[in-house]
């Protein structure tokens, strides 16, 4: 059987999936060079995946208590 989700899981994962997607369109559509928009599109890549990161640690910790 699958385990519910916690009440705020969910809404939370949604609400950073929109965060990202929003952040990722002002770094496509702001004039920079090549090289600098893809700097800045590594780095937006790289703290989402920290942010999804401890948010899956956070949830693991709250199904083990």
């Amino acid at each position: 059987m699958r385990e519910e989700r916690g009440s705020l899981g969910t809404p939370l994962l949604v609400f950073l999936a929109g965060a990202a997607v929003g952040a990722a369109i002002v770094a496509l559509t702001t004039p920079k060079s090549g090289p600098e928009l893809r700097g800045d599109l590594k780095d937006l890549g790289s703290k989402v995946k920290e942010r999804l990161s401890r948010l899956r640690a956070n949830e693991e910790e709250s199904v083990e208590v």
